[in-house]
């Protein structure tokens, strides 16, 4: 974490005042006085303010079912932030773990931890997302059989060079299906059917990881620390 970030997270201190006591040369890591506010501190790390130990309060790790309608945004725009809903202080310090679009509800996770977030969201660490999917097209047994294999070798999406991951797809009615992706490309989702020929009609997640939706709609509630750790699994 940075040293102005860890500053803010152990004190009330906004970053721009954090900043000009990190110049003065207030602040030392490890013994050392540090004036560049960049520099990268680790949990084990003595940082002193003045004279006194800093500890960054605990991460936060948060459930929360998006309603249709609202925005993975901090603040509202042409439609309501979902950060609307949390009943938590320093709103300003969270993010979200994979954005949703704001027509599409779910599960969304929600953090200030940095490197959690950034495990969960490369598609490298092949961290499964698991969404339900009404079509526009009902899709027969034998168009069903065969999209599913083109999203298990990849398909090719509009202006992208490389395959994506391969998918699996779910049957559950002929207008709604469940795919599992390991990659969150821009409106991916929608992209994939649309190179079918189909069209997305609406889109719910319902599971990242290990962990499932299980509250209702515009609640949320923590992590447990199981939960938390679960995502530890996936590689580096």
């Amino acid at each position: 974490m940075r040293l102005d970030k860890f500053i803010c997270k152990s004190t009330e201190l906004r970053k721009d005042a954090a900043t000009q006591y990190i110049h003065a040369g207030k602040v030392s890591v490890n013994g050392e006085v540090v004036t560049n506010e960049s520099v990268q501190v680790h949990e084990n790390n003595t940082v002193l303010l003045n004279g006194d130990r800093l500890k960054a309060r605990d991460f936060r790790y948060i459930l929360l079912h998006k309603p249709i309608n609202t925005v993975c945004s901090n603040i509202d725009e042409a439609y309501p932030s979902l950060f609307n809903y949390l009943q938590v202080e320093r709103v300003s310090e969270l993010h979200i773990a994979g954005r949703l679009d704001a027509d599409t509800t779910g599960l969304v996770l929600i953090t200030d931890d940095g490197r959690w977030s950034f495990d969960i969201t490369r598609p490298c660490n092949g961290c499964r997302k698991v969404y339900r999917v009404g079509l526009s097209k009902a899709l027969s047994h034998e168009q069903a059989e065969e999209v599913a294999e083109r999203f298990l070798e990849g398909i090719k999406l509009q202006g992208e060079t490389q395959l994506t991951l391969p998918a699996m797809l779910e049957v559950i009615a002929p207008n709604e299906v469940r795919l599992t992706i390991t990659e969150g490309k821009f409106h991916q989702v929608k992209r994939m059917f649309a190179a079918v020929q189909n069209r997305v009609a609406w889109l719910h997640r319902e599971q990242i990881g290990d962990v499932c939706l299980d509250v209702e709609s515009e609640q949320w509630r923590y992590l447990t620390q199981k939960e938390v750790a679960s995502f530890h699994k996936y590689p580096n």
